[in-house]
């Protein structure tokens, strides 16, 4: 057993203890990897590994956990611990992280009425239930159980969202009724408004930040009552969406600067150390004046690439640890590789209309629902309708829909509105004509749930409300959900029609499994799965051009990868390559 304290500064069973921490998300790299980005930590003279902790994937349905694989918190502390690694955590219910919905679960809005990270008692039994099955399995690990766990975080950034104390009360004793024992912390943006909004009495206030060191630390002394500084997010790099134009990097020099300056005055968790992946739908987005949704890589510019290559930043870095810290000597045990497996052909291919009814059971309806209300969380969800009143489509209107829609008349597309054009009315000029007994289909996007601010709290995707037609709602409707977790169901052997949405197969033979990036130049906008795994979201707008593929996903002998497309804009073929390009 041993003891962690917050005095004038951290002490570790009696002796002052430096944190000098790098962030990796357990749940952005694949187990196998685990090891080798811990191992490449320790070797730049870190002592401690920061992880966030994410609800909506250990509990995606309400009742239902997860905490295997990928999801196996406890595999990766005693890894770090192995190492000799400590560990903090941060279990809060939202941990914003770029991630979807900040790591809340999407089923919280299938309740009407829902008020997020608040002393809403609904929402606030919701966070209990959860700790009550989560917290269990931390507390062992604790240092003062004998595990490597020096600190947990009592919410997050919670001075940017909003002053309600009593909830803030309400987190905090629930962890410490639960049994967590170590020292907790906050963490909020270095601003007077924040700091004042998200402290908490007997918890030390932290800041994140990635620049004007001295300034930030003078402004959080304020409020550490002459305990340790800390710097709990060393943002050394940001985050991209889509369209932005090209990969974000962060001032090499300047950061160099501010870490040095910061292991001088304090301690620093290095955000992120390793970004890692949003594999499959997890990647979130912002809202400010448009919707901002990210891209499917979270290399943010990190130490580690996402494929976990050391970079100049961390060799820099390093040199500026060992000036205020011992730093080991580390056997690399992994031996990662990168392989090109050329092109691939198209083999077969189906298209989504043909294949509805194999990945998805209609849900009738009179009114569209959202996805929260059929029980589905992510991807993409189908509106089916007759247009049996009408003669012509001459304007249609989505309301309280997000967040991207294709629309398409007897399987023929119509039109795509995205995010504000959603608003307004969509004019045809001239109306479209169909035949008596035509087909309306409208296939909503989830793009990704926006992971902080107010717009929390209006993340219902798919159409919440209603469509309009020609003036009037319109109304009776097969609602299909469509997750794309059963992949595996696609009947290829069916119909495949040019312009609609359409998944897409590929195969290729691997002797020696590699890392591996896939080139999509050609193809539209979708998601991508190799052996039944989701890997993300591509879209021809950048500005990532590749998805990072890791050897372990691979297998000896076939391989198949499987494209679903939206927009009818595909090539003939994809390409393995063994470079990434983030733009």
């Amino acid at each position: 057993m041993s003891t962690f304290e917050i005095r004038d500064n951290f002490y570790l069973d009696g002796a002052p203890f430096k944190v000098i921490s790098g962030a990796i998300h357990y749940f952005r790299t694949v187990p196998e990897y685990w090891r080798d980005r811990l191992e490449k930590l320790k070797a730049m003279g870190c002592n401690t590994v920061e992880t966030y902790i994410p609800w909506n994937m250990h509990e995606p349905k309400k009742g239902e956990f997860c905490f295997d694989g990928m999801l196996d918190i406890r595999a990766f502390v005693k890894t770090a611990e192995e190492l000799g690694l400590y560990v903090i955590l941060r279990p809060s219910p939202y941990i914003c992280a770029e991630w979807e919905f900040g790591g809340l679960p999407a089923w919280l809005l299938a309740e009407d009425g829902m008020k997020l990270r608040t002393s809403y008692a609904p929402f606030l039994s919701h966070v209990r239930e959860y700790y009550e099955v989560l917290l269990p399995m931390l507390l062992p690990m604790q240092v003062t159980h004998g595990g490597p766990v020096i600190m947990m975080q009592v919410e997050n950034e919670y001075g940017y969202y909003a002053t309600d104390k009593e909830y803030m009360q309400s987190m905090k004793a629930l962890m410490r009724e639960l049994g967590v024992d170590v020292p907790l912390v906050t963490s909020d943006g270095p601003y007077p408004e924040s700091m004042n909004a998200g402290k908490l009495d007997g918890v030390l206030p932290t800041g994140n930040f990635g620049s004007k060191t001295d300034e930030r630390f003078a402004l959080l002394s304020r409020y550490t009552d002459g305990g340790p500084l800390m710097c709990t997010e060393f943002w050394v790099g940001w985050f991209d969406h889509w369209g932005n134009g090209g990969h974000m990097r962060g001032n090499l020099e300047e950061s160099v600067k501010d870490l040095d300056r910061m292991l001088e005055l304090g301690n620093v968790n290095i955000y992120m150390f390793e970004g890692g992946t949003n594999f499959g739908f997890m990647n979130g987005s912002n809202y400010y004046d448009e919707l901002t949704p990210d891209v499917t890589s979270y290399d943010y510019d990190a130490l580690l690439t996402e494929d976990g290559q050391i970079t100049e930043k961390y060799r820099r870095y390093r040199e500026v640890i060992a000036k205020h810290a011992p730093v080991p000597e580390v056997t690399l045990t992994g031996k990662i590789t990168r392989h090109a497996y050329g092109e691939l052909k198209v083999e077969e291919k189906v298209s989504l209309f043909s294949v509805l009814d194999d990945i998805s059971s209609p849900v009738k309806s009179p009114f569209t629902q959202p996805m929260e209300k059929l029980g589905q969380s992510y991807g993409y969800i189908l509106y089916r309708s007759p247009l049996a009143t009408e003669e012509s489509l001459g304007y249609i209107r989505l309301w309280k829909a997000n967040d991207r829609a294709n629309i398409f008349v007897d399987k023929e597309p119509v039109a795509t509105l995205y995010d504000r054009e959603l608003l307004e009315e969509k004019k045809f000029t001239p109306p479209v004509a169909f035949a008596p007994g035509a087909v309306l289909d409208i296939l909503m996007e989830n793009m990704g749930r926006v992971n902080f601010g107010p717009y929390m709290e209006q993340q219902q995707k798919g159409i919440a409300h209603c469509v309009q037609i020609n003036g009037h709602i319109h109304n009776n409707w097969q609602q299909y959900t469509l997750p794309l977790d059963n992949v595996e169901k696609i009947d290829f052997s069916k119909e495949y029609i040019e312009n609609t949405p359409a998944f897409y197969r590929f195969s290729f033979e691997v002797d020696e499994a590699g890392d591996t990036f896939l080139d999509f130049a050609g193809w539209g906008k979708g998601c991508a799965f190799i052996n039944g795994f989701h890997l993300g979201r591509f879209w021809e707008i950048g500005p990532q051009k590749r998805l990072y593929i890791p050897a372990p996903l691979l297998k000896k002998g076939k391989n198949e990868v499987i494209l679903f497309e939206t927009e009818g804009k595909t090539a003939d073929c994809i390409v393995l390559k063994d470079e990434p390009d983030i733009g």
